[in-house]
């Protein structure tokens, strides 16, 4: 019995020793099919530090966030292959999303898009924003979400992992009324698809169009261009803008026009196209008005690579896509590894209201009040096209 005892004894002792040598990991769930870890990505000149959250799904897609701008800084999907690679564009370092960085990856506020000359009236008052893009405003300053640093935490679930950023942007930031208290969460999934939420809430009347600013390039070679991918866009009208690239606040139709994608198109079939359109925006930087916007979250444009087979579906509840092709890239940024990102090497679509809504009665309103709630969702869902 004595010798029982002691086997017994020791057996207890194997099993917490075991337990204390194997700590539990507050990043992962056993149970979960989508993994994150978190580490430390770098520090900020005023000794701040960002941090890096990684997700990697059972299927193959791989996805890094900071929490300095809630930048995308990689998103990894296998081709028809099953070879991983990385198709968006970014830097492998925070200095260089600090000193300059064209959005790559960035939650954009507090207004995604443009504002005419950085005004807007509201409530009978008039209110003048930081001009950044010559004389208008653009993306929300100078100092936008793009550049804060996010309070975040994860949540984890059985197909899904969560990151939750959080930001106070205060009273007359870059200008805008308000204190504005916003959470953007994005959502991995087992079925390699980014769902992201935007939810704020304001204690003044405010403005509010928020987005996200990937540029992505669905070969995973980034020296080579967008032209030979197939884009779909679900609209039958856009925003013609003029030379600013502000909307006149027609809305025009895409039938027989370079705009036209409601079928899937090759970027290079009309973008050097004689329009003036076209010359304005150097290629296509313009809004698209999407269908069928009173449905609310459906989807709403695709894009296609046929040679590694990538396909990239964009669902969301907005009433409106910017689609830009990397117009004012001019291969002066540093790629990842090796290189520079040249001219149309990414393409962006970011759900939004309107640009320069609050100045377009005309054009969905852009406006909070204290008491209510702003909601919106997209989701970028990728698969091999069969």
């Amino acid at each position: 019995m004595i010798i029982n005892k002691h086997f017994i004894l020791i057996i207890i002792s194997f099993f917490f020793l075991g337990r204390c040598n194997n700590p539990k990991n507050d990043n992962k769930m056993e149970n979960t099919k989508v993994s994150i870890t978190k580490s430390l990505y770098g520090i900020t000149k005023d000794n701040r530090k960002v941090d890096l959250y990684s997700f990697k799904t059972e299927n193959g897609m791989e996805v890094d966030i900071i929490n300095y701008g809630g930048i995308i800084t990689s998103l990894k999907v296998p081709d028809k292959t099953g070879e991983i690679k990385d198709i968006v564009l970014g830097y492998n370092k925070l200095e260089d999303y600090v000193n300059e960085n064209p959005y790559f990856g960035s939650i954009v506020g507090r207004y995604g898009n443009r504002i005419a000359k950085g005004k807007f009236n509201l409530n009978g008052n008039e209110y003048t924003l930081v001009t950044n893009n010559d004389e208008n405003h653009l993306h929300g300053g100078n100092i936008g979400f793009d550049k804060a640093i996010w309070e975040a935490e994860t949540k984890i679930d059985s197909n899904s992992s969560s990151l939750i950023l959080k930001y106070l942007s205060k009273d007359m930031e870059e200008g805008y009324p308000g204190n504005l208290n916003t959470t953007v969460t994005y959502e991995i999934k087992n079925d390699n698809s980014i769902e992201i939420t935007y939810e704020a809430q304001t204690d003044k009347t405010t403005i509010v169009n928020l987005t996200q600013h990937s540029y992505f390039n669905l070969s995973g070679d980034f020296n080579q261009s967008i032209l030979n991918h197939k884009i779909k866009i679900n609209a039958d009208l856009f925003l013609p803008v003029n030379k600013s690239l502000i909307p006149t606040g027609e809305k025009s139709d895409v039938s027989m026009t370079p705009f036209d994608f409601r079928n899937f198109k090759n970027i290079e079939k009309d973008i050097n196209a004689d329009d003036l359109q076209l010359n304005y925006g150097n290629g296509y930087d313009h809004c698209w008005v999407l269908n069928d916007s009173e449905k609310g979250y459906r989807l709403i444009a695709s894009a296609f690579d046929e040679v590694s087979g990538r396909l990239m579906e964009v669902y969301s509840d907005q009433p409106g896509l910017q689609f830009y092709t990397g117009n004012f890239l001019d291969g002066s940024l540093p790629q990842k590894k090796e290189g520079f990102y040249k001219f149309r090497s990414g393409f962006c679509m970011e759900t939004q209201h309107f640009p320069n809504s609050p100045n377009q009665p005309d054009f969905p309103s852009v406006t909070l009040n204290p008491n209510e709630k702003y909601y919106s969702k997209t989701s970028y869902k990728f698969r091999i096209k069969e």
